[in-house]
């Protein structure tokens, strides 16, 4: 149903996207400093989940419908950002109060479930997943070949689970920088706000990016 030469085209396309540190790495990266590694891998697994909500919507058609539409697109774009911001901020206050603490020092997780939830939400606000997902997964069907929605599901799976494993590397490097720098309080900290602050930062370049049309 597949051409082999296109999936591996579009794997080859995904696996190099995945690996340059882009929204979706730096979000790993920043909840990985945050709140450790725990954390950031159910953050990868909802960040690619909401990935894959992407792909359906556009396999259905109506991916279409939010790439065309400024409106749509922007409105996304900001909700995604607003949240990035959202958890920043929620990152540096935990960084504060265990410094405010200072005597010991305990990792602040979020639950596994809430934290595949931030990551869906990510995942399925980024822009440039959308513009990716939208303007790139059709070139790679074969409409000849029939079964078109099909095609693109399965596309979208592959490059979903290449998503999964090199975001998860990035998230378990950054996690266990962190786990080094957990030997001494003061540092940990410092980590956890640095998390905050690129998450912050993620947030704002992702309002003031994108289409301007």
């Amino acid at each position: 149903m597949i051409d082999p030469s296109r999936l591996l085209a579009f794997c080859t396309m995904s696996v190099i996207l995945s690996a340059i540190p882009g929204p979706s790495v730096l979000f790993v990266i920043g909840r990985a400093l945050a709140h450790g590694r725990r954390t950031a891998l159910a953050s990868v697994l909802g960040n690619t989940l909401g990935g894959y909500a992407l792909v359906i919507a556009v396999a259905l058609g109506i991916g279409t419908v939010v790439e065309r539409s400024v409106v749509v697109f922007n409105t996304v774009k900001l909700a995604g950002a607003a949240y990035l911001v959202y958890l920043g901020v929620k990152a540096l206050r935990s960084s504060w109060k265990s410094r405010a603490e200072a005597v010991s020092f305990t990792p602040v997780a979020s639950s596994d479930r809430g934290s595949v939830w931030a990551g869906f939400i990510v995942g399925v606000t980024n822009p440039k997943s959308v513009v990716f997902v939208t303007a790139m997964l059709p070139q790679f069907v074969d409409r000849e070949a029939g079964h078109v929605s099909v095609q693109m599901l399965i596309l979208g799976l592959a490059g979903a689970l290449l998503a999964l494993i090199s975001d998860g590397l990035w998230g378990l490097t950054a996690s266990a920088a962190r786990a080094w720098f957990g030997r001494s309080p003061r540092r940990m900290s410092l980590v956890g706000g640095t998390g905050g602050l690129a998450m912050i930062g993620l947030g704002g370049a992702a309002a003031v990016t994108g289409r301007a049309d």
